[in-house]
């Protein structure tokens, strides 16, 4: 094959990354807290000896997260929390602290607020979250400060990754920091609030069409480009 199908290839390979990435976003688009995610294009070009001066490769391996504001529903459910601005919520899960935007919590058998998914909920400082079990009335402060019956019990952590380079999605609405997390001051939280996904579902529904159209342009090639070697072989063999 020459430079000019591998490159194709290459771009193919791009293209069905994308794919996936438009496709997890659409089925994402109702999950509170999930963040958009997209994929960067780069070029490698290397040089060749010969005429053929240097050839071109595309790459598509760094994923890229959207962290724009969704929109906020209101529950008027005590223990859900919504983000106004930057951060996000830090959980403790086997594998690490990992960040969040979805922030619908309940106690657990212990009295402490954990996720869906049974994570930890920690405050400032990286300690769970204890709310006494006979609490009548939980109330939330705008700088994360939690009270039950007028009693203080902490103050919700709100974090951002110290490179945001170098966040990475793990699993749902799940976030790698790719560090040690710095806290972060100047968040606003709602209580009886939920945000929602940032997920344009028609824009990128649109999306995806562009990107399948690219593939099928890409793939006509190739498959042009294979049959002009296999109508050169056929010729040069009936000329020998």
């Amino acid at each position: 094959m020459d430079s000019t199908g591998y490159t194709t290839l290459t771009r193919q390979v791009g293209l069905m990354r994308e794919m996936q990435s438009v496709a997890n976003n659409i089925a994402n688009a109702s999950t509170a807290g999930f963040r958009r995610e997209g994929v960067i294009f780069s070029e490698h070009i290397a040089a060749l000896d010969g005429p053929g001066g240097s050839l071109s490769m595309a790459n598509a391996h760094v994923r890229n997260i959207d962290l724009s504001q969704a929109p906020l529903t209101q529950t008027n459910g005590q223990f859900d929390f919504a983000i106004e601005g930057e951060g996000f919520f830090l959980l403790e899960t086997p594998q690490g602290e990992r960040l969040t935007r979805a922030g619908s919590f309940t106690p657990d058998a212990n009295g402490e607020l954990v996720s869906p998914d049974g994570h930890r909920l920690l405050d400032g400082g990286g300690a769970p979250i204890f709310v006494p079990p006979d609490a009548a009335s939980v109330a939330l402060a705008a700088d994360g400060t939690l009270s039950a019956d007028g009693q203080l019990l902490g103050q919700i952590g709100l974090f951002l990754p110290a490179d945001r380079n170098a966040m990475t999605h793990v699993a749902g609405t799940l976030f790698d920091p790719g560090g040690a997390p710095e806290p972060f001051l100047e968040g606003t939280i709602l209580q009886g609030y939920v945000e929602q996904s940032n997920v344009n579902a028609v824009s990128e529904i649109t999306r995806m069409i562009e990107v399948q159209r690219a593939y099928e342009l890409g793939q006509n090639f190739l498959n042009q480009e294979d049959e002009r070697i296999r109508s050169a072989v056929r010729t040069l063999s009936g000329n020998s």
